[in-house]
């Protein structure tokens, strides 16, 4: 007759877990007598009992460290954590520009592809329909008038992709 024995989570599916997946963590333990509950806990907070935990449309939002404890009238044991990483498309895509205000012929001026995913995306820029760089930062050095139009980044991982909305770079341009 023993207090539990540390037990172990077995997650399904095992492998990579996308945002919108249906994901079961299975409380194992073999203590005498057998646990009778089970709690689930997320970085310090009960989510769950019994001895499965199943997340319908799992999102990043469940991405965590998971312990279950399985309980029997001689005492409780907490199991080793597991990590829950949830993948998702790129999302949120926006540009910001640096300086703003007032672009004049000379200036060097920044474009930031700001973006959420995971895995991180991998960032390309265009400008009209053009592939003009990559990566998340894009930098114009000396700017010219030759460097006015519309800027755009994209976003993609191998969940997905997006692109931000556009924005405007306009070299000597007076805004009312």
């Amino acid at each position: 007759v023993d207090p539990p024995v540390k037990a172990v989570i077995s997650i399904s599916p095992s492998g990579v877990i996308v945002e919108g997946d249906s994901v079961t963590l299975n409380c194992i333990s073999d203590s005498n007598p057998p646990a009778l509950n089970f709690s689930w806990i997320k970085g310090g907070t009960i989510v769950g009992s019994g001895r499965i935990y199943n997340i319908s449309k799992i999102s990043s939002g469940h991405s965590g460290e998971y312990k279950c404890k399985p309980i029997n009238e001689h005492g409780e044991k907490y199991s080793d954590a597991v990590t829950l990483n949830v993948m998702y498309p790129p999302r949120s895509v926006s540009v910001s520009i640096s300086p703003s205000g007032v672009i004049v012929e000379g200036d060097s001026v920044t474009l930031n592809c700001i973006s959420d995913s995971n895995p991180p995306a991998e960032i390309s820029w265009i400008k009209g329909g053009t592939i003009v760089g990559s990566g998340r930062i894009f930098n114009i050095s000396k700017i010219s008038s030759d460097d006015s139009g519309e800027y755009k980044c994209k976003s993609i991982n191998e969940h997905g992709q997006k692109y931000s909305d556009a924005v405007t770079l306009c070299v000597m341009c007076e805004f009312y």
